[in-house]
């Protein structure tokens, strides 16, 4: 077991691979983690402020089931939506991520919840970007909202 630390959330792309790789340690549960990435909970901590606000979330999180999240990037307004491939509360989660009306085909968000001494180290595997500037911008973005989700937990 590893213990807990104040390290900040890290997230890397690989942009030849069109792939990110984020992780951060949280000082709650990884059942109290999973809720947050379950529930209308989301709008609190996915975001980038002023950047990419999500204010809107609803998901039916099941196998098969769908999610939706719509807000606000750089002012305009955006719908993301996908499909839960995998459910296994508390420890892993896997959807589709699709923002409507954006080219390309869908990205896979993998998360991963593994007990640490004092709290949960969550892992996320986003991969299937075509474009290397997508790839960036959503691997800024994936830090961001794992700070605010350590905050917030």
């Amino acid at each position: 077991m590893t213990t807990l630390s104040k390290a900040a959330a890290r997230a890397v792309a690989d942009l030849t691979e069109g792939e990110i790789v984020a992780a951060v340690e949280i000082s709650a549960s990884r059942e109290r983690v999973f809720k947050a990435l379950t529930t209308r909970e989301i709008v609190r901590w996915w975001v980038r402020p002023g950047v990419f606000d999500t204010t809107d979330w609803t998901g039916e999180v099941r196998k098969g089931g769908r999610w939706r999240a719509s807000g606000t990037v750089r002012g305009e307004a955006y719908v993301l939506e996908g499909e839960y491939l995998e459910v296994d509360p508390p420890a892993r989660l896997v959807h589709t991520w699709n923002r409507v009306g954006a080219p390309g085909k869908p990205t896979t968000v993998t998360y991963m919840l593994e007990d640490i001494e004092g709290g949960t180290r969550l892992t996320l595997k986003h991969t299937g970007f075509t474009s290397q500037e997508a790839c960036g911008g959503a691997s800024a973005g994936w830090q961001t909202s794992f700070e605010r989700l350590a905050a917030l937990l």
